[in-house]
């Protein structure tokens, strides 16, 4: 029995943004716009055969140009929806050719289903004919009169947030439907399936980060459960690092501190390193010479498969007390530098479809007193590597930002002189969460890197 996944993502989102034309579902959140990371999702579960997309009316030429290129081999079909969620299930439902097959629906506004959940969803479709998702509430729900007062207060323990997907035997679901055809009572599948009896739901543990992308700001939590989901996604063990030999790797930053950890792990494990920084004669402030190091290298190697910097000044002193070309310095190695070098890095990076490696500091959440410019700058890596994510998704180059807590390094003794070792990381467990970072797939993301005990406020 084949199972087709139906991705609704017809809605016009006037809750998302009341004053534009911007559709939720083409909205980017970790590099990607919504729609993408649902089929995506559904493109690599390997119990969906087929995927239908469900989209606005008047906007089929922008999915089009997202399924573009043949990436997605399991969308089927592209469907206009219709003035509801229910009448868009009802089209993507009665598209399906099969006179029985099992069917999961999805909205589109939850861009962080989890594989975890399809599995289970597609297991209990063995034993029931409907299935939904749903976690616990953590908030007492209230019932409220037409008079603005508490008419009832339902016991918490028996109550539930309902999720998506919601899936279901073929049959099933159509007839729900046609029942349910004058009827604008539920919206969603499961309760049509519920108000006419028409066989038990059973309820699928969901997860707390399948969010629903309702408001402007659920992008911002959205962004931050793709964080948090990218650092388990990282490999679990060192074993990954085997990917590494024959590799060849530009580290600029690569003399000192955290880059010469990185140079020395990557090539215990058979990389080719290439260490850069001005005691090699690179200074990344200035273009020129960054674009004849990568050539250099590209020529001696033959290729080049990733570039990390971890070059950094900090320098500490209130903004007005400081001489205006020591700040413009600081600024030219830590941010005009990293653009330097991603610029450069794009060529040979798009011939690998490769991976670049920028590095913040976890000051870039918030700006610190006394190095305003070094704060910035880190919160302008940050928002780089974001952007270049994006830009480049399509060319296959990874781009990521390690964000270490304060790390046991020359520059921060030199800021800030000796600290207790133990509130400190050590070069060597950042520079392995580096390599590992490299070895991945994860892209557009920021990698947090320290323990709570050791992630204390900077001084």
């Amino acid at each position: 029995m084949k199972t087709y996944a139906i991705v609704l993502a017809s809605g016009i989102a006037q809750r998302f943004n009341p004053s534009g034309p911007q559709l939720k579902q083409f909205a980017k959140v970790a590099g990607r716009t919504l729609l993408e990371h649902v089929i995506d999702l559904f493109e690599h579960s390997e119990g969906i055969d087929e995927i239908f997309v469900v989209i606005t009316p008047g906007y089929r030429g922008a999915a089009e140009t997202i399924l573009k290129g043949g990436a997605y081999k399991k969308v089927s079909r592209l469907l206009e929806g219709g003035a509801t969620r229910r009448e868009s299930s009802r089209i993507g439902i009665s598209a399906i050719p099969e006179e029985e097959a099992q069917v999961v629906i999805h909205d589109c506004a939850r861009p962080l289903l989890s594989g975890r959940i399809v599995r289970d969803c597609l297991e209990a479709l063995k034993n029931y004919d409907a299935v939904d998702v749903a976690i616990p509430t953590a908030d007492t729900i209230i019932r409220v009169n037409a008079g603005g007062f508490i008419e009832e207060i339902p016991e918490r323990s028996h109550l539930m947030r309902g999720q998506t997907p919601q899936c279901f035997k073929l049959s099933l679901i159509r007839r729900a439907h046609e029942l349910a055809a004058s009827d604008e009572t539920y919206t969603d599948d499961c309760g049509l399936v519920v108000r006419h009896k028409l066989a038990p739901v059973f309820v699928v543990a969901g997860e707390r980060a399948n969010i629903k992308v309702t408001w402007p700001e659920d992008l911002h939590l959205a962004d931050k459960f793709f964080q948090l989901r990218s650092m388990d996604e990282l490999p679990e063990n060192d074993q990954a690092l085997d990917r590494l030999r024959d590799k060849v790797i530009v580290v600029f930053g690569g003399t000192s501190g955290i880059g010469e950890r990185i140079v020395q792990q990557a090539s215990e494990q058979g990389a080719v390193c290439i260490p850069l920084s001005r005691r090699t004669g690179c200074n990344i402030a200035d273009y020129a010479q960054v674009q004849a190091a990568l050539a250099t290298a590209a020529q001696q190697h033959g290729h080049i498969d990733a570039i990390i910097n971890s070059t950094g000044i900090l320098r500490i002193g209130k903004l007005a007390a400081r001489e205006l070309e020591d700040i413009l310095e600081e600024l030219r190695v830590n941010y005009i530098g990293a653009i330097h070098i991603s610029r450069a890095a794009i060529s040979y990076l798009r011939e690998t479809r490769g991976s670049l490696i920028l590095f913040t500091s976890s000051s870039y959440t918030r700006g610190r007193a006394l190095y305003a410019p070094y704060s910035s700058a880190k919160a302008g890596i940050v928002n780089l590597v974001q952007a270049l994510a994006e830009e480049l998704y399509d060319e296959g180059i990874r781009v990521n930002a390690l964000n270490p807590a304060r790390t046991a390094t020359p520059m921060r003794y030199a800021a800030f002189g000796e600290e207790e070792p133990a509130t400190l990381l050590s070069p060597q467990e950042v520079a392995r969460t580096t390599l590992l970072t490299l070895v991945s797939g994860i892209t557009g993301q920021v990698i947090d890197v320290g323990n709570e005990e050791k992630m204390v406020p900077m001084p």
